[in-house]
């Protein structure tokens, strides 16, 4: 019988005269064997029979094969099958060549019963039942397994198992994988299952097997078993460089929770732009036993993923915080906790420093809102992108405190505290929400202290144990209040005045500037005669108390220091018995004195600047004071107790509608101080040239009061009548100065105009109004202001009435024409212009764009 031959094996004769004999005979069998399966079913290669070992006497099957008789006696075809339900005295056969389960009784089993097994290989014939005329088996014989060699063999797997089966598939089937192994030239497949892996790993393809072949005894498949792996193939895998060194660095892996070390030689690339937290793909090797990667190279920037992250948002509670002072036995990279309700579950989330939006100092109890990260390696669930909720105070608890912003600096400022008299250090990773905060912005803090180790490594000077603010949060304005102001007014009677000192009033001789000394008022409260102190900046209204005086006042207590003072000080009466109050209206301001004109605008009165009730620098020119008349050394009359008051009518009252010109014959004597009199003077002149008729005038006859009148120099001005004398004064002086423009210098020039002894007057560039470029000989108006310091004048206010003489282009002398004429295009001697490179212009163009033209000499365009 030929291999690959459609029909069952056949016994062949060896004489008809030994049909019925029990004697030995050889039976010889085709070297395979096969067999037609029904419709569906798959085809099998079977073990062949010749390399079976059989036990059975082979007188009984009959020369030809071809005859079966219904009672058995006959010889009939030999098949075999697999003993699938064995009883007492019978069982059942599955059939090998074909689909049919046979009866047989235990009386033609020709051996040992008690050998005869379930899954046992057997030999048999095909009868008949005499009463039912059904097919059985007769004549079983127990055909001897062949014992494979225990030989392992070399292979490769072809086909994994895909791993998001995880052991399953379709009901009923097992997930398969395939290897292969080469044998004389040819390579054959064999399938194998999750359970003929040894060692719980998962095979990869690609990855060096060895194995043991296995044939199933009802179909007679071949397949792999008791797979061992050898070696895992050589696959690129992909990281994330984590950290570098001078000449090595690491790579945390994407297919495991684990760095790898990387030599900078292995890697395929610029090495200066190797940064850490690139992406990046490699080989291991095993390299003194310890895996090491090989061949490193940069991926695009998102190829290599570690985790999902679930976008739907989860809240919590803080219940583990990150220690800011590492412990040395501390490993875990995410120390924190999260407790979180999912569902019906409680769950307690790790994180990481990485893990918070902000750097915001998380407490234990914060209520926070977060989303769940899940690695792809170890499946490891974490909180990340973490956020402090508003409401957390409430949970926390936390002891919240108040101020304002004192100072800022780069990355970091100080708080003035309400409750504290240190100013708090804060950081600007500190803000919630944030916010941009700038000086004056009120915030709401929590209070913690920096131990020194923390101190160190964040390498400042902090001592240890100092307090710093953290979890700031930025108030609405008027929120915070460093004290508290009784809404009940109280009366008392002024006991001390109140001497402010400023810069001004200070000597200069002295460096240190001496403090405000504080006024004392006294009142009865419950019967108890009380004392406060107050200060100037508290005062009500233009005038300040004196001692006797009667006043109104509220009581303020700093929160701080429980520290009590009278704020909202407010005159009710004057004490008859202090000196009578002058009104004045400045005149002079100099270093640290001046002069104030008194009310009838004929004198100055002279006053120092700690005299001043209040703050120097408000004092303007022509600003109505109140003052007190004193005699110092020599009998000489001077201002104290100046206060700043609301203004009240200038020079005085029934100002004529005409203007009138006239010129100035006497200056004010600040402008002149080697005069006696204060009161300028101005005369307008009559018809013919003879004197007219002359008006004095003072500070507040100016129209400005800063400008500095000159003898000599016209003015329009109006006349007023000034009520306490019922005198005749100039108001309203307005200068009428023209000069023209000598030169212009950058940023300053100078006028013809003389004032003093200077033939010239000094002007910035500043003070030309309506921001026009003045050239020499435009003709200006201006005003003339002198500054006290210096004592020198200077031009202010400059507006230009007319422009002057354009500038004239000078011709060029016969000399240089007649040489121009001269020269002509042939003329050899005659300079020429050789071109060494070609121009470019802004657009990057060669040569002129304008046409050029023949130039006659001489001639100016």
């Amino acid at each position: 019988m030929e291999r690959g031959s459609s029909e069952p094996p056949v016994a062949r004769s060896t004489g008809s005269t030994q049909s019925s004999s029990t004697g030995s005979v050889p039976i010889p069998r085709s070297s395979s064997v096969s067999y037609h399966a029904h419709s569906g079913s798959k085809k099998h290669r079977q073990i062949p029979l010749c390399k079976r070992s059989m036990s059975f006497d082979p007188g009984l099957l009959h020369n030809n094969g071809h005859t079966a008789y219904a009672n058995g006696t006959g010889s009939g075809i030999r098949e075999t099958g697999v003993v699938e339900k064995l009883l007492t005295s019978y069982g059942f056969i599955q059939c090998s060549e074909r689909q049919a389960r046979l009866f047989f009784h235990c009386s033609q089993y020709n051996g040992a019963l008690q050998d005869l097994k379930i899954g046992d290989d057997v030999e048999f014939e095909v009868s008949s039942d005499r009463r039912t005329g059904k097919p059985i088996a007769v004549k079983l014989l127990k055909i001897k397994p062949e014992v494979l060699p225990e030989e392992r063999i070399s292979g490769q797997v072809v086909s994994s198992i895909p791993l998001h089966l995880d052991g399953k598939s379709a009901p009923g089937q097992m997930p398969t994988g395939s290897v292969c192994y080469e044998r004389n030239g040819e390579v054959f497949y064999l399938t194998y299952t999750p359970d003929d892996v040894e060692g719980n790993v998962h095979l990869d393809t690609g990855d060096k097997v060895s194995f043991y072949m296995d044939t199933n005894k009802l179909t007679g498949a071949v397949s792999a078993r008791n797979i061992q792996l050898v070696k895992k193939k050589q696959m690129r895998c992909q990281g994330v460089v984590c950290a570098t060194k001078e000449a090595f660095g690491f790579i945390e892996r994407a297919d495991v929770v684990k760095e790898i070390f990387f030599h900078y030689s292995e890697f395929k690339g610029d090495l200066d732009a190797l940064q850490v937290g690139d992406d990046v793909e490699f080989t291991i090797k095993d390299r003194n036993g310890k895996e090491v990667a090989t061949d490193v190279r940069l991926l695009p920037q998102g190829t290599v993923v570690f985790e999902d992250i679930d976008y739907k948002l989860h809240e919590g509670t803080v219940v583990k915080v990150i220690p800011k002072i590492p412990t040395k036995n501390q490993n875990d990279p995410l120390p924190g906790r999260i407790n979180v309700r999912i569902g019906f579950t409680e769950k307690e989330l790790p994180f990481g420093e990485k893990d918070t939006r902000s750097k915001v100092t998380l407490l234990e109890g914060d209520h926070v809102q977060f989303n769940i990260s899940t690695d792809r390696r170890d499946k490891l669930e974490r909180a990340t992108r973490i956020d402090i909720l508003p409401d957390t105070f409430n949970f926390t608890k936390e002891a919240r405190e108040m101020g304002v912003i004192a100072a800022i600096r780069d990355g970091f400022g100080f708080i003035k505290c309400v409750d504290r008299d240190a100013r708090m250090f804060f950081h600007f990773s500190e803000v919630l929400e944030e916010t941009q905060l700038h000086i004056s912005d009120e915030v709401e803090f929590t209070v913690v202290p920096v131990g020194p180790v923390y101190n160190h490594f964040r390498k400042d000077m902090l001592s240890a144990q100092r307090n710093h603010a953290v979890r700031i949060k930025k108030l609405p304005k008027g929120t915070v209040s460093f004290h508290t102001q009784s809404e009940h007014r109280f009366v008392g009677v002024v006991e001390k005045e109140v001497v402010a000192v400023t810069s001004k009033n200070a000597s200069p001789t002295k460096g240190k500037e001496k403090e405000a000394e504080e006024g004392v008022i006294a009142y009865e409260d419950c019967g108890v005669k009380l004392t406060l102190p107050y200060h100037a900046k508290d005062l009500e209204g233009g005038s300040h108390p004196q001692a006797g005086d009667k006043v109104e006042f509220s009581i303020n207590e700093v929160k701080r220091t429980g520290q009590q003072s009278a704020v909202s000080i407010r005159v009710l009466n004057r004490n008859s018995s202090n000196a009578k109050r002058l009104h004045g209206f400045v005149a002079t301001l100099k270093d640290n004195f001046g002069f104030i004109e008194t009310a009838n605008h004929d004198q100055e009165i002279f006053f120092h600047y700690s005299e001043v009730c209040g703050d120097v620098e408000n004092l303007e020119l022509g600003d109505t004071v109140e003052y007190t008349l004193s005699k110092g050394k020599g009998n000489k009359v001077s201002a104290e107790k100046v206060t700043k008051v609301a203004a009240v009518n200038g020079v005085g009252e029934d100002i004529s509608a005409s203007v009138m010109m006239g010129k100035v014959i006497r200056p004010l004597r600040s402008v002149d101080p080697s005069q006696t009199e204060y009161q300028g003077l101005i005369e307008v002149p009559e018809e013919g040239g003879t004197k007219g008729q002359t008006y004095p005038f003072g500070i507040m006859g100016m129209g400005n009061k800063a400008d500095c009148l000159q003898k000599g120099e016209l003015v329009k001005f109006q006349v007023c009548t000034v009520p306490q004398t019922g005198q005749k004064m100039a108001c309203n002086v307005v200068p009428q100065r023209r000069a023209v423009v000598e030169c212009v210098k950058d940023q300053f020039g100078f006028l013809t105009y003389e004032v003093g002894e200077s033939k010239k007057l000094f002007f910035h560039v500043k003070e030309v109004q309506d921001g026009l470029e003045l050239q020499a000989g435009d003709e200006v108006e201006f005003s003339v202001v002198l500054n006290q310091r210096t004592g020198k004048c200077s031009a202010c206010n400059v507006r230009r009435v007319s422009e002057g003489p354009k500038p004239v282009v000078t011709p060029r002398p016969d000399r240089l024409v007649n040489r121009l004429k001269s020269i002509t295009l042939d003329d050899a001697s005659a300079p020429r212009l050789v071109i060494l490179r070609q121009p470019r212009g802004p657009d990057n163009s060669k040569g002129f764009n304008v046409e050029r033209k023949t130039r006659q000499p001489g001639v100016i365009d």
